[in-house]
């Protein structure tokens, strides 16, 4: 069994914090996730060019506005994140039938990085396809969402 110290957000007692990153350095950090979405036939249908038009609107546009809203929302709603100043976010999507390939890359000057908030921004942008295709479909699947790219901490990754 794991002792709370092995956990950086679980104090010596026990107790969840957020993690004192005061004495870190202050350094560019950037992180992608993507998500992906798999359509059936139904849905895949409703594409028109470069966008999935439905009854509720543009959904790719949309999703894209959502994600930019999550990445700016990720210290509300995960709780023990912190609360960053961005330098910026870049959102896009990649139509691979049957799949929507969605990517959220998130960038900062600071003393932690943007992995949540380049998931959260990734998984929102997934969600808001679902919620506006579910009307041609219920067998819409979201596939996976993870981290692809972090870099400009401890440990940089590149998974692509």
């Amino acid at each position: 069994m794991a002792k709370s110290t092995d956990f950086t957000h679980i104090d010596d007692h026990g107790q969840p914090h957020m993690v004192d990153v005061g004495d870190k350095k202050i350094t560019q950090r950037v992180a992608t996730a993507t998500s992906t979405v798999l359509l059936p036939d139904s849905v895949w249908s409703a594409i028109r060019g470069e966008e999935l038009m439905t009854k509720k609107g543009p959904v790719i546009q949309t999703a894209i506005i959502a994600a930019h809203m999550a990445v700016k929302k990720t210290a509300e709603l995960i709780p023990l994140c912190h609360p960053l100043p961005l330098d910026g976010a870049k959102i896009w999507v990649e139509l691979q039938a049957p799949e929507i390939k969605i990517y959220c890359r998130v960038k900062t000057t600071g003393k932690t990085g943007v992995e949540m908030e380049a998931l959260h921004g990734a998984t929102t942008a997934a969600l808001t396809v679902y919620d506006m295709c579910k009307a041609l479909s219920h067998e819409i699947i979201i596939k996976e969402t993870k981290l692809i790219q972090k870099s400009g901490g401890k440990n940089d990754i590149n998974l692509v």
